[in-house]
Parts: C-alpha cells; sequence; structure tokens
C-alpha cells in the first residue's frame, strides 16, 4: 500500500465529464446530475483501508444529503486484474452490501480518473451549479477514529454550497492509497 497525499488540483477546474457503467446496470454522464446544485465526486475502492475506513461515513453523508439538491457519485478505478477486491462484480457486492445508496461507477480504462486528476482513495472532488471545483480536501479530521471526528469539511463544504457560498480555500488534502493503475 502507498500512502499519497491528494495533489493540488486549483480550484475553479472545470469538472471533467464522463460517461461510465455503474454497479447497479446503469451508465451515467456527469450532466446526468446537472439539476443538482452541487456534484460530489469520490474515487474510492474495496481495498485501501483509508478508503474502507470512511465508507459507513459516506453512507450517512449520502442520508445527511437526502432532500437537498447534491448528487454524490463514487468512482473506482484500479486495476482490477492486479486488485480482484476491485473487480466490477466484487463493487457491486460492496456497494449492496453497504447500502451506499448513490451511484458507484467503474472506470476501467482509467482514462476519466486521470482527467480529474485523481491520485488516491478516498479523494474527494466537490463542484457548485457552475461544475467548477469549490472543494478538494479531506472527508473529515480524523479518518481512522470516526468517534474522534471534531470537523466535518467535507460536509461543511457541501453546506456551504448549498448555502450559495464558497468553502474556505485553505484546505486540507486527504490522503490515501494510491490509485493501481493498469
Amino acid at each position: 500500500m502507498a500512502l499519497l497525499d491528494g495533489i493540488n488540483i486549483p480550484l475553479g477546474t472545470s469538472c471533467p465529464d464522463f460517461d461510465l457503467p455503474a454497479v447497479d446496470g446503469s451508465r451515467y454522464r456527469r450532466d446526468d446530475f446537472q439539476d443538482k446544485d452541487v456534484l460530489i465526486v469520490i474515487f474510492m475502492c474495496n481495498h485501501c483501508p483509508y478508503a474502507v475506513a470512511v465508507e459507513d461515513r459516506l453512507t450517512q453523508l449520502r442520508k445527511d444529503l437526502e432532500g437537498k439538491s447534491a448528487q454524490m457519485v463514487g468512482i473506482c478505478a484500479n486495476d482490477p486484474f492486479s486488485y480482484p477486491e476491485d473487480s466490477f462484480q466484487n463493487l457491486q457486492k460492496r456497494w449492496k452490501d453497504k447500502n451506499f445508496g448513490f451511484p458507484y461507477l467503474h472506470d476501467l480504462e482509467q482514462t476519466v480518473t486521470k482527467s480529474f486528476g485523481a491520485v488516491c482513495t478516498p479523494e474527494f472532488f466537490v463542484y457548485g451549479t457552475d461544475r467548477k471545483l469549490a472543494y478538494h480536501g479531506r472527508m473529515d479530521d480524523n479518518w481512522k477514529e470516526p468517534s474522534a471526528v471534531k470537523r466535518r469539511e467535507l460536509k461543511e463544504a457541501i453546506d456551504l454550497l448549498l448555502d450559495g457560498k464558497q468553502p474556505p480555500e485553505d484546505q486540507i488534502q486527504t490522503m490515501g492509497c494510491s490509485i493501481k493503475w493498469r
């Protein structure tokens, strides 16, 4: 496991388009969510301990956002041939078992992931109504111990955008396992 910090991507960067298969049997594109004021794109996977550690928090975040104009989308781009835990079938199983409740997409070709500039799991990209990057930081202040979390920076950023405000520019990078490139 290679531990990486997310790279600095300038705020205001446009959200790349995507067209990927999801574990629910559908395909999703960025513009399928144009009716939402906030789009949250999460690069995640099944095998990274950092990503696994926040799975229940992602489910809680999805519940917190119910009825609000925000859409979460997960993307896994890890090489499933070298990391079978991240195969499409295993992503489907994990999505059902954890009741994520948001689209979980598979980027087998890894081109979408590269267009975002994602380098680790979990990695969070939050876009406002203009689909410009407004937040690219960590989920909260304690990846390992949910009970020790004092600040939910990802949720705070989403709430600010939903209130028509911008998140602070001073954002702490996420950290996690490197994306497993083919």
